[in-house]
């Protein structure tokens, strides 16, 4: 009898974990079933129980790879950030709507309500590594914490309901692509990020 698979090459934790957010991607993130990720992973329905003791550890685990996922791409292209910040910022919510719509996750997922106040610390390690990537092109645009963070919640709100309605087919009819969802979330992070853009001091002639 051949082998179920996961079980010879040792990486059984990492397959489920992969297998998970490609679930979340397809049907969202309440339908997650330790039992069609087993299924997917080609090993008995009891098998993802060896790493995950509940559903929730395998989500908490799925969200921690989402996040440290996330945090790397927006890092990524905030390397090289020009002198403007608001396109800076633009460019961060665009990497944040195209990740969204890719994988059918983002914020619902890492700090999805039921893990939260659960005192997972890599899965709140993970959460502050994206705020954090995010504080870092907001602040920029408006100097002033507070107000970045307003500025965050407004324009990640909108890159977030771009890449959702994409995804549930709302713009089928447009013949959108991701690349569509991406430029309407920077259009509108500009629009935001500029209304709120803390003006450069002047500089004596």
């Amino acid at each position: 009898m051949a082998k179920r698979a996961g079980y010879h090459h040792g990486d059984l934790k990492a397959t489920l974990v992969a297998g998970a957010l490609e679930l979340i991607a397809e049907r969202g993130v309440a339908s997650l079933s330790v039992a069609e990720v087993a299924r997917r992973a080609h090993v008995s329905g009891g098998a993802p129980y060896r790493h995950f003791p509940s559903r929730q550890a395998l989500l908490t685990a799925v969200a921690t790879k989402a996040a440290h996922t996330l945090a790397d791409r927006l890092r990524e292209v905030s390397t090289g950030a020009g002198p403007d910040p608001v396109e800076n910022m633009a460019t961060v919510v665009a990497a944040y709507a195209r990740f969204t719509a890719e994988h059918g996750a983002g914020f619902d997922l890492i700090f999805a309500v039921e893990l939260s106040g659960r005192g997972n610390e890599e899965l709140a390690d993970a959460g502050r590594t994206v705020m954090d990537a995010l504080l870092q092109a907001a602040l920029p645009v408006t100097g002033d914490a507070k107000a970045a963070l307003g500025l965050i919640g407004r324009t990640f709100a909108a890159a977030h309901g771009y890449a959702t309605l994409w995804r549930s087919g709302l713009y089928i009819n447009r013949n959108s692509t991701v690349d569509d969802v991406t430029s309407e979330a920077a259009a509108i992070a500009r629009t935001l990020a500029g209304s709120v853009q803390t003006p450069l001091p002047r500089t004596r002639s």
